[in-house]
């Protein structure tokens, strides 16, 4: 007579470690984002001014003449909201489609780091676009949201609080 194979225990599945990444490193991605960012902005901002013929003052403008923006700004002036909403726009397109697409941007790419549900997952397009809102959320905040990032035991900001989601290392 045979004995029977020992029986084996399930192995338990062992969790993966994962490293939350921390303000200066993020805020080092969100430069590099920046850099990609704008350029682009502002040349979509010229080509729409050149077609809808809205221009700023031409009339010896200095862009460090803090008075005269503010005189745009309390004016309402209508290029300056144009060049602020498509410079919004293409920031939040850009982070929209980069989040839903690949799960971070391409200056988190570079960075190494990635986003993750409070699973472990990659984002979901609804999570993704929760944390996009959240961006404008925390940019309404002054920046706190962002800055808050640096102050949380669990180092998430505004953004990664109302969507799920952490920032780790990839």
């Amino acid at each position: 007579m045979t004995e029977p194979p020992p029986l084996q225990r399930p192995s338990r599945r062992e969790a993966p470690t994962v490293h939350v990444v921390g303000f200066w490193k993020r805020a080092l991605a969100a430069v590099i984002d920046l850099g990609i960012v704008v350029p682009v902005a502002l040349l979509v901002t010229l080509i729409v001014s050149k077609i809808a013929g809205v221009h700023l003052p031409p009339k010896n403008m200095k862009l460090l003449d803090v008075d005269l923006w503010i005189d745009l700004v309390l004016a309402t002036d209508p290029a300056l909201l144009m060049g602020l909403v498509l410079v919004l726009a293409v920031g939040m397109t850009y982070l929209v489609v980069f989040h839903i697409v690949l799960g971070r941007t391409l200056g988190m790419r570079v960075m190494r780091m990635k986003v993750i549900d409070v699973y472990g997952d990659p984002p979901s397009p609804a999570r993704s676009l929760a944390r996009c809102a959240g961006y404008l959320a925390s940019v309404a905040t002054l920046f706190l949201g962002f800055l808050w990032v640096g102050f949380d035991s669990e180092k998430r900001g505004l953004h990664d609080w109302i969507a799920g989601t952490y920032v780790i290392r990839a």
